[in-house]
């Protein structure tokens, strides 16, 4: 078994516009701690200024504004994209990450976005939905290590409640009255439980 085996493998996410160059969202993830003897260091996050982030991510737009490929080495570092309408969908692994997996984790970010947004992926629905859009980010990755690759599942726990379920809410009798009601009906159906065991 290796040494150094961990679940972190996402070193960023990065969403950026194409027309200006702008970060529309940007989440860099550094490995919680660092094997002890390593010295491939790739789990930290390289770039901890804004500075730094900005220089990598115009450097990449650069060198991924005319590729046909989706995959690509830059940095060091293994690099899989989508262009979708006006923005590029960045995830960046270690430069010994499996890049099968990171290209999983972009397409479900593809996926899910197309679903939440109702195929609209450009620059001005993301900002106008940018909750959506960072908790479907949360949702697929969290410090770095993935949790979940299905859109659908993404797009369901990221979603508003259906408003059908919102009407059976405002029934709930929230008074003091209604809440001892709900007490004594619990502690009633406990006290059946019990004798039945």
């Amino acid at each position: 078994m290796p040494a150094n085996m961990s679940l972190f493998s996402v070193n960023a996410i990065l969403i950026l516009s194409t027309d200006d160059r702008s970060r529309i969202l940007t989440k860099y993830y550094s490995a919680p701690h660092a094997p002890p003897g390593a010295i491939n260091r790739s789990g930290l996050n390289p770039y901890p200024t804004v500075k730094e982030q900005k220089a990598f991510e115009k450097g990449l737009l650069e060198k991924t504004n005319k590729q046909m490929s989706d995959v690509i080495l830059y940095d060091g570092r293994v690099v899989v994209f989508k262009m979708e309408g006006d923005v590029m969908l960045y995830v960046v692994g270690g430069g010994d990450e499996n890049e099968i997996m990171l290209f999983g984790v972009v397409l479900a970010l593809r996926d899910a976005l197309a679903i939440l947004l109702k195929n609209s992926t450009d620059k001005r629905t993301l900002i106008e939905n940018y909750d959506l859009l960072s908790l479907a980010v949360d949702e697929i990755v969290d410090d770095g290590i993935i949790l979940e690759t299905d859109p659908v599942i993404i797009a369901s726990r990221v979603s508003k409640p259906p408003t059908q379920d919102i009407a059976s809410v405002k029934n709930i009798d929230l008074s003091e009255q209604g809440l001892l009601n709900a007490w004594e009906f619990g502690k009633l159906k406990l006290a059946e439980r019990m004798r039945q065991l």
